[in-house]
């Protein structure tokens, strides 16, 4: 009778969650996603002043700071989306780490994502779709990354005996275990794997596939110098007439960016050789991005919800691709 009464109320149940949705997600159609507000860290070179920070740590400042900018009630947020690429084991779901260690309440929940260039933009999409079909109103979107402390581990032949130690210890003792870490190894065996900027699939770095694009487009090498040199000088003027004072977020009290190079001349950035197509790609150290770390975080709600809260959109998302290419 009991059991009976439980399947019942569980049908019950999910039939006025199901029914609930769905009036939801027809609505929100009529009810757009709106950017509420974003921040950011200063972004900065690898190994400088996040030396000694997690990425995981880079992101709870971003949402912090997000927090304390917009005076949000943590608990009208539903949802969390980060970006990660290079992922610490210990923090795979950074965005949920992230949450827990800002003090967002552990009802919330999290998911990650990875996508090469581009994860912070794809989180903010899947906020906005979270949105669109009803399963959140206030989502906090954003990514995070750290050159600083990526993951270094041996290579794989000293893996796989070291997972297996414990049988071999077990049947023969310490020279058991000694006998098996020697069979078979190889001296290219004893060495360390470093995160590779690279696909898996193709072992290209997404420098040789810009500088391919750059070629088949006819963009050479002097208008990319000259791309740089202005993308240079526009920011260190930005951060001295303040156009970025509510937008990166002090670290340690600076909002100091190590990587903008203001003094830069046309003569310095055409000394350097090509970085990736050698010799005769038109990508160097100057017109390329450099090993980046920091962190952002965005404020999405529905439209209806930021009205409700008080708060005025900074911009609408109505649409957005991602496609693949060679």
């Amino acid at each position: 009778m009991l059991s009976t009464t439980l399947r019942s109320a569980a049908r019950y149940q999910s039939r006025t969650a199901l029914r609930a949705l769905s009036t939801t997600t027809m609505t929100n159609h009529n009810d757009p996603v709106v950017i509420v507000s974003g921040v950011r860290l200063p972004f900065a070179m690898s190994s400088t002043i996040y030396e000694d920070q997690l990425a995981v740590d880079l992101q709870r400042h971003a949402i912090n700071g997000l927090m304390t900018q917009t005076g949000l009630d943590k608990n009208e947020v539903d949802y969390v989306i980060a970006g990660n690429v290079i992922q610490e084991v210990r923090t795979s779901n950074i965005a949920r780490e992230a949450a827990l260690n800002a003090g967002l309440p552990i009802s919330i929940g999290a998911h990650t994502i990875a996508q090469a260039c581009i994860s912070s933009n794809a989180a903010i999409c899947a906020g906005a779709e979270k949105i669109l079909t009803g399963h959140a109103r206030v989502v906090i979107a954003g990514g995070t990354e750290t050159f600083s402390d990526v993951p270094i581990r041996l290579k794989r032949p000293i893996r796989r005996k070291l997972v297996t130690m414990n049988k071999a210890m077990k049947k023969g003792g310490m020279l058991g275990a000694f006998r098996h870490m020697m069979k078979g190894l190889k001296m290219k065996d004893l060495g360390l794997e470093t995160p590779a900027i690279a696909n898996f699939t193709t072992g290209e770095v997404m420098g040789v596939s810009s500088d391919r694009l750059s070629a088949k487009f006819g963009i050479s090498r002097d208008e990319q110098d000259d791309w740089t040199l202005r993308s240079h000088h526009n920011a260190a003027k930005a951060h001295e007439d303040g156009f970025y004072k509510n937008d990166v977020i002090p670290y340690k009290g600076s909002t100091l960016e190590n990587g903008i190079k203001g003094e830069s001349t046309k003569e310095s950035v055409g000394k350097l050789k090509p970085a990736f197509i050698k010799p005769h790609g038109t990508h160097t150290a100057a017109n390329s991005s450099f090993l980046t770390d920091g962190a952002s975080a965005t404020l999405l709600m529905s439209e209806s919800k930021a009205k409700e809260l008080g708060y005025k959109p900074l911009a609408y998302l109505r649409d957005w691709s991602f496609k693949a290419c060679d």
